[in-house]
């Protein structure tokens, strides 16, 4: 949702201030689209060169572990080039179809490249495999060997490169390629441990290494696409974000509380969020309304979020109403401490009052919903014959 504000230094901010107008501008989403295609592109030029390097040296030694570390290679060019189009098509605006707009489909490309990773490592296990059962002489050349070693520092430099960019501007699919870049040196630094052991030894681990890589690789793979799947899927904010939100409101006078704050996904730079504001019942209502829009717009300023706030007056000056709310609090923490209350209010009869709040449950309770209502009710009602307990059961959501 928000992005580094430290300036890109070394060779990344060089390459961003030659290539990318108005690079500062990391909100705009064209100017997100202007730094995906710089990684992009970036990425393809160097996995083209490794590729064609790797391949030769690997093909004329008759190393499986190199050559594969070179299909790998050019893997990695086609995961870029599913990154250029990602970016491209994440900065489409909302449409009637897609009235949160288009940039989730970063996460769907980021899910694209570590499929696309794991199926390499899966071919290289299989390779291996073959290279075990049936093995053949190997011979490293100190040109070889120089070509790794090469491959190692560019790689090296790639996965800072497009981390920094990923931070820069919030961007799944550029953290996937970095951890990718990551997952190229430990791989490519294995191929080379076996180049060297097989120069200086009668030892050949070439295959063993390459089954290693392979596992290694699709480590990674899985990582990514678990990564991309919870995004998908609906993941909880981080607890910071939660935290930064409710200090953002609670700051205002006239704030006396929030409770069911929800914040949905969209995409990087792309979060729509809900959360009821509680403000004291004997204030203007057009005094709270007032507060209320000024947070709205506030917020979305502040954290360039789609924010909507449902106003919740409290009675906070009845004693009769306050020893109420005190004892059912106590009650329903008496059930589960991890419980919790919210929008309370008393209906008054003739013969009974009725109490009506809202109960929030943790995912985790182990208490079934159906429990915690009944043990409300029933205890309430203990207390006291005239109180009956009128509940609604809330999740937590972030």
């Amino acid at each position: 949702m928000e992005s580094s504000g430290k300036e890109l230094g070394g060779i990344t901010g060089f390459l961003a201030r030659l290539f990318i107008k108005n690079h500062k501008d990391v909100e705009n989403i064209k100017v997100r689209e202007q730094f995906g295609r710089l990684g992009g592109i970036i990425g393809i030029i160097v996995n083209v060169f490794l590729f064609a390097a790797k391949f030769t040296v690997g093909t004329l030694s008759g190393s499986v572990s190199v050559v594969a570390d070179a299909v790998n290679n050019l893997s990695d060019a086609g995961s870029s080039i599913i990154s250029l189009m990602s970016f491209k098509m994440a900065a489409k605006p909302a449409d009637n179809t897609h009235p949160f707009g288009h940039a989730r489909i970063e996460y769907i490309s980021s899910s694209i490249v570590a499929v696309v990773i794991m199926f390499i490592g899966f071919e290289l296990i299989k390779t291996s495999i073959e290279k075990i059962i049936h093995p053949q002489p190997i011979d490293f050349s100190s040109i070889a060997l120089t070509v790794l070693v090469l491959s190692i520092f560019v790689k090296l430099w790639l996965f800072y490169f497009n981390r920094k960019l990923g931070k820069r501007i919030n961007s799944m699919i550029m953290q996937a390629t970095a951890a990718d870049s990551m997952a190229d040196v430990m791989s490519t630094s294995a191929v080379f441990v076996s180049a060297v052991i097989s120069r200086l030894t009668s030892i050949n681990p070439d295959a063993y290494i390459g089954i290693a890589v392979a596992i290694f690789i699709i480590y990674s793979a899985i990582q990514i696409l678990r990564e991309t799947m919870n995004r998908i899927l609906g993941q909880a904010p981080s607890e910071e974000l939660i935290k930064r939100i409710e200090s953002f409101i609670l700051s205002y006078d006239g704030v006396i509380g929030i409770h069911d704050l929800v914040v949905h996904d969209y995409g990087p730079h792309n979060t729509f969020a809900s959360v009821h504001v509680e403000v004291d019942a004997n204030t203007d209502v057009l005094v709270s309304h007032d507060l209320i829009d000024n947070i709205e717009r506030e917020i979305s300023n502040e954290y360039n979020m789609n924010m909507v706030i449902h106003m919740d007056p409290i009675v906070t000056d009845d004693p009769f109403v306050n020893e109420l709310q005190k004892m059912t609090e106590e009650v329903v923490s008496g059930i589960d401490n991890t419980l919790s209350i919210h929008d309370f209010r008393v209906v008054k009869g003739p013969t009974h009052y009725n109490l009506i709040f809202d109960v929030t449950v943790p995912f985790d309770c182990k208490i079934c919903i159906k429990e915690i209502t009944e043990q409300i009710k029933q205890r309430i009602h203990e207390k006291d014959k005239s109180l009956y307990a009128v509940v609604t059961i809330d999740r937590f959501y972030v």
